[in-house]
């Protein structure tokens, strides 16, 4: 029993069809394990990173295993897990901050003289427009 060759022809067609629908499939899903890596965690950047991976089918490729490590770096509940160093200030940091310091307090202590010194001549000067005020007044009876 023989098999017509154009039946074959038409058998490794379909396989070929078959197998190429599959690898088109195969890469669109590998495309998009950033995003459902990111969807997962609830990125704040998943939906970037879904386009970037579309993008990325046109590239070559190039790019999707930087968005699988962008992914990944966005930990749920503790963000992008950056760490906060305690620098210990240096010796010259600190002398500053004590020069800084001085001044502060002698800035503090000459605005306190500056507000006595304002209200010393407020007093003053309402005493003498008091003063003045009078004068006035006695000089404009004495003409009437």
């Amino acid at each position: 029993m023989a098999i017509d060759p154009r039946t074959l022809d038409f058998v490794a067609l379909g396989i070929l069809i078959t197998v190429s629908i599959f690898l088109i499939y195969l890469v669109i899903f590998i495309h998009d394990i950033p995003y459902e890596i990111a969807k997962k965690r609830n990125h704040p950047h998943r939906d970037a990173i879904h386009v970037a991976g579309w993008v990325s089918l046109f590239l070559m490729h190039t790019i999707w295993p930087f968005l699988w490590i962008w992914a990944y770096l966005y930990k749920p509940g503790q963000g992008w897990g950056t760490e906060t160093v305690q620098v210990e200030p240096s010796e010259e940091m600190k002398k500053d901050m004590k020069i800084i310091e001085e001044l502060r307090q002698k800035v503090e202590s000459l605005e306190s003289k500056l507000q006595q010194m304002e209200k010393e001549t407020s007093a003053q000067s309402s005493s003498e427009d008091k003063e003045s005020q009078n004068g006035i007044e006695k000089a404009q009876k004495g003409k009437h």
